[in-house]
């Protein structure tokens, strides 16, 4: 089906675009970003890891799948695992918005190049994928529980979506809505009563809804979300939580299984929830993730406890040294959280995003760009090894940054949310802005009623708490409200009213703006103690130390070669501060060796004071191998 005539989203593209809810998000064209933490890090990605992604991906012949699959050939000639068509698919996402963050004449022909590729593997019925259907592969919808056939189409729309927003419909919508089409023609109300293993279809097919207008995706959206939890899955020992096919979404009280899984089909469901205005949907969804974060999340933010199905683990269930956290769960709960933000307005999922932002996907990826965490341990207990650059490691669970993994979703997964993260920082609604997310940015954009407004920000966060709006463009009053952290305690704001003291968790409001007003936020940036519930068994008895949005960790290349696992910290005296880190008081004391671990009363520790150095956690491995922890023993 050819494509309706569409120009580019003159807002410049954004990631969600809702038709109706409390917050309306702003586009690339309007916000930003232009230096800071985040703005490094747009050119890291931008400007290595792009080009590295599409390297690994060309050597190890997932792009030339889609060559391959054009001639006919099968299995014998395909590369890679039966979803690496995703990820050549989110590597297009990412450079299409790269694109709307910064124009190029030679990345525009890489896209244009690889759109052709997977146009001409395109079926003539719209089916799209190079491990099933031709000679010598299996059979289309063969295998739903792990063939991950609509995983991949969803990550074929969402990368389609994403160069429509920015450049106008071209090609690769054209390719989108054929393989939608066949998608709806199979699956639809008198089609397969079936869902994929692996939710990512959900979300696609409302974008693609709210860009074409096409009704029928949005129904075939709701289709997959409602069929959810009737275990039309084959009987797997994972279970069927591990494909979110346990319970229906509107029944369940938490997030479960399989931990992108669960959290993909969490925002497809918000989605639909949004576009049919089922209101219960949405509150389901909101109460099931608000008590993941109050039971089921690291104090990263991470989420998944459990390595061997990727999964959350049980309530409380949050082992240090086995966090799997895996960093595509970071970028899945980013896109559940700004979805919930949009829809209700609250900002606690905000800070959400910050937290995870700052100590998952800041974490994850390497100073240069080409290398990447899998899973985000909060404690590594041996050093982490040396991994070389040329090679690709198989284990994907744990361990150092790597260059590249067997299973690299989580690479071109967090490209894709940095190319486009300067649609996250700020929303509109008819009486001005809201900030979420502190970074040196520019704003630029018009209000329901027309009226143009615009604000400069400034900030050294998150080494620094201050952070500095001045309004550039007001045709005529509007109120901008800045989010004020909860952990912010002390916090201020001076404005032309003098300065005065706000209130953490909510946000502060400046009405009656014009241009060259200036408001000067400060955040209090001293390192405090943080304990954790007394149910999470793994951690009873440590403290962790954080500064603003910062998780801190204890390195053992800052300790002088002592264990980490001896080491104990004595919580009478506050952190202290220590640039961007902190130094807490501690000592080092190792119990003696004996024939069997477990006595009729604690052994004697002889133990040696130590001054403890504590950088903030996504720094950590960027110095050589190491030991790291986040939960300090207390003395």
């Amino acid at each position: 089906m050819p494509s309706t005539p569409l120009g580019a989203d003159p807002t410049g593209g954004r990631p969600v675009v809702p038709s109706r809810g409390r917050r309306r998000p702003l586009g690339l064209a309007e916000v930003r970003i232009d230096g800071g933490f985040w703005g490094s890090r747009q050119a890291t990605n931008g400007g290595a890891t792009l080009e590295h992604a599409r390297a690994w991906m060309d050597k190890l012949g997932w792009t030339g799948n889609f060559t391959t699959a054009e001639t006919g050939h099968g299995s014998p000639d395909r590369r890679g695992r039966e979803f690496s068509d995703s990820e050549v698919y989110k590597l297009m996402e990412a450079v299409a918005w790269e694109l709307g963050r910064r124009p190029d004449a030679g990345r525009e022909a890489e896209l244009r190049e690889l759109t052709r590729a997977v146009r001409a593997a395109q079926a003539p019925d719209g089916y799209l994928h190079t491990a099933y259907g031709r000679p010598g592969q299996r059979p289309r919808y063969s295998d739903l529980a792990f063939g991950h056939e609509l995983y991949c189409t969803g990550h074929l729309v969402q990368a389609a979506v994403a160069r429509a927003r920015v450049a106008g419909a071209d090609e690769l919508l054209d390719v989108a809505r054929r393989a939608a089409d066949h998608v709806c023609d199979t699956f639809g109300p008198d089609g397969v009563w079936g869902v994929c293993g692996h939710p990512e279809i959900e979300p696609a097919l409302v974008e693609l809804a709210r860009v074409t207008g096409e009704q029928r995706y949005l129904e075939q959206a709701s289709l997959f979300v409602e069929r959810r939890g009737h275990r039309s899955i084959p009987q797997h020992h994972v279970g069927w939580a591990y494909f979110s096919d346990e319970q229906p979404v509107r029944a369940a009280r938490v997030l479960r299984g399989h931990a992108v899984r669960a959290l993909y089909l969490a925002s497809g469901a918000v989605d639909v929830a949004v576009e049919t205005g089922d209101d219960e949907l949405l509150e389901a969804v909101a109460a099931q993730f608000d008590r993941t974060l109050a039971r089921r999340t690291y104090l990263t933010g991470g989420m998944g406890a459990r390595h061997a199905d990727e999964a959350f683990g049980d309530d409380f269930v949050l082992p240090a040294d086995r966090a799997y956290a895996e960093t595509c769960a970071g970028v899945a709960a980013v896109m559940l959280a700004w979805r919930l933000l949009l829809a209700t307005g609250q900002p606690r999922y905000a800070d959400v995003i910050e937290r995870i932002l700052y100590n998952v996907v800041a974490t994850s990826v390497s100073d240069d760009g080409r290398s990447f965490f899998y899973a985000n341990t909060l404690h590594q207990r041996t050093p982490t090894p040396t991994v070389p650059a040329d090679r690709e490691q198989l284990g994907f669970g744990g361990g150092p940054r790597a260059p590249w993994f067997e299973v690299s979703c989580c690479l071109p997964n967090v490209a894709r949310l940095l190319a486009s993260l300067a649609g996250y920082l700020v929303t509109a609604d008819d009486g001005g802005l809201q900030v979420h997310q502190f970074a040196d940015a520019e704003v630029d954009t018009r209000l329901a009623d027309g009226r143009a407004v615009g604000l400069r920000m400034r900030t050294d966060y998150p080494a620094g708490g201050d952070v500095t709006v001045r309004v550039t463009a007001a045709d005529g009053p509007w109120t901008l409200a800045l989010r004020v952290p909860p952990w912010a305690a002390g916090a201020t704001v001076t404005d032309r009213a003098g300065r005065r003291s706000v209130p953490p968790g909510e946000p502060a409001l400046f009405p009656d703006l014009a241009v060259g007003d200036e408001i000067r936020l400060a955040l209090p940036m001293r390192p405090r103690w943080t304990v954790p519930d007394p149910r999470i068994d793994a951690v009873r008895g440590c403290v962790a130390v954080e500064r603003g949005p910062v998780v801190l960790c204890a390195e053992s290349v800052d300790q002088a070669g002592d264990d980490l696992d001896a080491l104990r910290v004595d919580t009478r005296t506050p952190p202290g501060p220590d640039g961007d880190g902190a130094t807490v008081t501690g000592g080092i004391g190792t119990p003696p060796d004996g024939p069997w671990p477990y006595a009729d009363e604690q052994p004697a520790t002889v133990t040696h004071p130590a001054a403890v150095r504590l950088v903030p956690y996504h720094r950590w491995a960027r110095r050589g191998p190491s030991t790291m922890r986040v939960w300090l023993p207390t003395a």
